[in-house]
């Protein structure tokens, strides 16, 4: 999912990330399932239905980027008019609209332009590690939550084992050539490719994230590992 920081900083000091993920939204579906080697759709759904998403609920998924988890989002929550995405690439916001159906607003993550106690289900996908204060993020989040409401993370972490962090390595040094080779704009798809690895590799603590949702006033912290790289946290704002 694409990027949300406010300051909007640049990679390396050339051009805003906005400009990247605007630039390489057509093709990032493409790029995500290269880069996830496929098992995006099924965990991203898994983890929806363990955090209790369900019919009924008023759903916002912010860094809806091209509406990957939204659209699974849609399948547990009953369709598209229950859900808002929220993003700061227009051009990814463009996509989800016209690819899922579901309404969307242009903004940055740490100042929603959503109603106070508004929203039942807030989730967000492998954008964390983007937020430069997640303190002021999780406070936002709790402004537009319910009493009782679920929020979900996903995100990615460096793997901690020596076995993992080979084969992640090795995985990414073949990824790159492979993406070059199947989708389009070469040179935006290198640059994506060489941020995302970094803010992987740069990524915010697991510990120092449930601690943070603690101190913004959330409760049933919980935070979950699969194959030593991708992370999920359950939390619930108190009633």
């Amino acid at each position: 999912m694409s990027m949300l920081r406010e300051d909007d900083q640049p990679i390396g000091g050339a051009r805003p990330v906005r400009d990247l993920f605007n630039e390489t939204a057509p093709v990032y579906d493409r790029f995500n399932q290269i880069f996830s080697l496929g098992s995006g759709s099924w965990y991203r759904r898994r983890c929806l239905r363990r955090a209790g998403l369900r019919p009924g609920l008023r759903v916002l998924d912010v860094a809806v980027g091209t509406g990957l988890l939204a659209k699974e989002a849609m399948r547990l929550a009953g369709g598209a008019e229950a859900i808002v995405g929220v993003d700061l690439s227009e051009a990814m916001l463009e996509i989800a609209r016209d690819k899922i159906g579901i309404g969307v607003v242009q903004s940055t993550a740490e100042s929603l332009p959503i109603a106070e106690e508004s929203i039942d289900f807030l989730s967000m996908g492998y954008a964390l590690r983007h937020i430069g204060d997640i303190d002021r993020l999780f406070g936002e989040f709790h402004r537009v939550m319910r009493a009782g409401a679920t929020l979900l993370l996903l995100e990615l972490s460096k793997p901690t084992g020596p076995l993992s962090r080979a084969l992640f390595s090795r995985h990414f040094a073949y990824l790159a050539p492979s993406i070059q080779r199947v989708v389009a704009r070469r040179a935006e798809t290198r640059s994506l490719m060489i941020y995302h690895w970094e803010t992987i590799a740069n990524g915010v603590d697991p510990a120092a994230v449930t601690a943070a949702l603690r101190r913004c006033g959330f409760e049933e912290v919980r935070g979950e590992r699969y194959f030593d790289i991708f992370r999920s946290f359950t939390a619930r704002k108190r009633n």
